[in-house]
Formats: C-alpha cells, sequence, structure tokens
C-alpha cells in the first residue's frame, strides 16, 4: 500500500491539531458559504421544498462541531496507532484508515461548496452518497486499529446516512423527480423506436 505524505501523518499527532483541522474546515466552509446565493440564508435556499424530517437550523450547528471533533481525535488515534505498529498488516490497516479519514474529510468539506456555493443539490447528493459509503469503509477498517474510532464516529455515520436522506429529498422535491421522469421518458422511447 502506497504510503501517505509525512505531513499528513505528523499533522494529526497533536491532539489539538488532529482536532483543529476538520473543526476548523467545517466552520471555514460553512462561513464561505452561508451568505452566498445558495447559501442556507438564501432566498434560493428557503424556497426550496424542505422534506419532511428536516431539523431546525440551529441543530446543525451544534452537531457538526461535535463530529468533526470526533473524527479529528479519531485520526490522532490512528496515527498513534501507526506509530505503535513499525510493519505488518497492523500497519497497513492503520495506513489504510488514515488514509480513508482524509478521503472521507475531502468529500465532506466538498458538500457544502457544492451545496450552498454552487446550488446544485444533484452534486451534492452525489458527494453525499460517496461520502457516507466512504465513513462506513472507514470504520469498518479502523475498527481493526483502534475499535474507539468506530464508538467516536458511529454518530457520525448515522448523521451522514440522515444527511443523505435530507439531501436526497431536496434533490428529489425540487427537480430531480422531473430529472428522472425526463430520463425514463427518453429511455423507453428509444426502446420503443427501436
Amino acid at each position: 500500500m502506497a504510503s501517505l505524505p509525512p505531513l499528513l501523518i505528523d499533522l494529526p499527532r497533536n491532539p489539538l491539531v488532529a482536532v483543529g483541522i476538520p473543526v476548523g474546515l467545517g466552520i471555514g466552509t460553512g462561513l464561505l458559504t452561508r451568505n452566498g446565493t445558495y447559501g442556507p440564508n438564501s432566498l434560493w435556499y428557503k424556497s426550496l421544498n424542505k422534506p419532511r424530517f428536516d431539523p431546525p437550523k440551529w441543530a446543525f450547528g451544534v452537531v457538526w462541531p461535535t463530529l468533526y471533533a470526533a473524527m479529528g481525535w479519531s485520526s490522532h488515534l490512528l496515527v498513534k496507532a501507526l506509530d505503535r505498529t513499525p510493519s505488518g498488516l497492523g500497519r497497513q490497516r492503520a495506513l489504510r484508515s488514515l488514509s480513508l479519514y482524509y478521503i472521507q474529510l475531502a468529500l465532506n468539506q466538498s458538500w457544502t461548496p457544492l451545496n450552498f456555493g454552487f446550488g446544485s443539490l444533484g452534486f451534492a447528493l452525489l458527494d453525499i452518497t460517496a461520502l457516507t459509503s466512504t465513513i462506513f469503509v472507514w470504520l469498518d477498517t479502523a475498527r481493526h486499529v483502534d475499535e474507539r474510532v468506530l464508538w467516536l464516529n458511529l454518530p457520525y455515520a448515522i448523521w451522514s446516512t440522515y444527511a443523505t436522506y435530507l439531501n436526497g429529498s431536496l434533490w428529489w422535491q425540487n427537480g430531480g423527480a422531473k430529472v428522472v421522469q425526463d430520463l425514463v421518458g427518453r429511455v423507453m422511447g428509444k426502446s420503443k423506436g427501436q
């Protein structure tokens, strides 16, 4: 397995940095997009048909920093496990877990600009679907390295599954259903004409 760049291994060795990176990135992307054309405070977002179980706006400000802190602490635990394991399968698992951590973090940080920066509910849905899948793979891999990572991030996996439902519902109720109907109509029309 390919190694991570040394910087990505060194940063989470410091627990404050490990926690600060995802918390800071999450707050940063939220601040950059919240008042934009498609942000959560925009007329565009307020005009969308919301899903049935849409949480109150304040919930996101409470939930996400907590989840980011847990994921950051987990990166610290994974690096500590990596440092204790000089070679073999344990080291490979620790490296894979840390790699998956960074992949899910990148997907996580991509969602806000896609949804609130560009107002692209469809691309945001693709992103969050990939994110949620990656979270489950990450936790399945990480539990073999340090089981605490699984338990710390189980709420994150559950919340991301819920967020995927919210995103999918927003997309479906605000044009996605028509996209699917048009696509099915084209496919069915072509198959009838052949």
